[in-house]
């Protein structure tokens, strides 16, 4: 078998104060990158701070989730911010998580948009071009995790910041590469064996079936899995083995 080399990434810290949504104790077990949630759509201090110190315990990445300020909407609701305004939120958002990630002895060392955020930069090129510069001002290193062929691949590109193309295990795509809406039935794909199929589909083969039937293409070095889907931990711990199976070396792209 030829060497696949994957990261594995998953949403966490997506809590608040006592509401908990992430299992991230164990997700930290399972992927080698975590999008780690900076408190504009979910995540506080203490969260931000336990899951760093534990990302480093156990060598996993650290990446700043950054979003829209919509605590109420999970950052899933659609927004127009300013590009000024955007740019300062993102840098804000970095800034707040590298001070634990320093903490815990390591660095922040990406950046990946949220929700809304990450469905308008996917077109928008005038967000995507604030998410980019937001980034760059805070740490012109950071490399940018997105959809391949996105707005925000071709503004992160601009800035000379290093993309890393994602694909998701449990999401439907459109004919056209993109994600399938979360308010359309089958946006969010359900069936784990169908979740398992997709994730080693795109990791060997680089391409999945779209929701409407045509194959798509997708190239992507990192795989994502949301950690506040029901059964997310057992559906981790089967995507992981699978792609063991199927040959694919699991290793973060930072």
């Amino acid at each position: 078998m030829t060497d696949v080399v994957m990261d594995l990434n998953a949403d966490l810290a997506e809590g608040y104060g006592r509401w908990v949504l992430t299992d991230d104790e164990a997700m930290l077990e399972l992927v080698t990158s975590a999008n780690v949630a900076c408190g504009f759509h979910a995540g506080d201090p203490g969260i931000m701070r336990r899951v760093c110190d534990t990302a480093v315990e156990r060598g996993v990445r650290i990446g700043a989730q950054v979003s829209y300020r919509d605590l109420a909407g999970f950052g899933r609701r659609a927004m127009n911010v300013p590009a000024d305004e955007l740019a300062d939120e993102v840098t804000y958002q970095i800034g707040a998580l590298q001070v634990f990630a320093r903490a815990a002895g390591a660095d922040v060392v990406y950046v990946k948009p949220h929700g809304a955020l990450y469905n308008r930069v996917v077109a928008d090129p005038e967000q995507a071009a604030a998410v980019a510069k937001g980034t760059r001002r805070a740490d012109s290193g950071l490399a940018v995790l997105c959809l391949p062929g996105s707005a925000l691949h071709r503004a992160a590109a601009e800035e000379g910041l290093p993309v890393v193309a994602e694909a998701f295990a449990d999401r439907a795509y459109t004919s056209a590469a993109t994600l399938v809406p979360r308010g359309t039935p089958g946006a969010v794909i359900s069936d784990p064996d169908q979740v398992v199929w997709q994730a080693v589909s795109l990791a060997r083969d680089g391409h999945t079936t779209a929701l409407t039937g045509e194959r798509v293409q997708i190239r992507a070095r990192s795989l994502c899995l949301h950690g506040d889907t029901p059964g997310a931990v057992d559906l981790a711990l089967r995507v992981r083995t699978a792609l063991r199976d199927a040959g694919v070396r699991l290793e973060a792209f930072v």
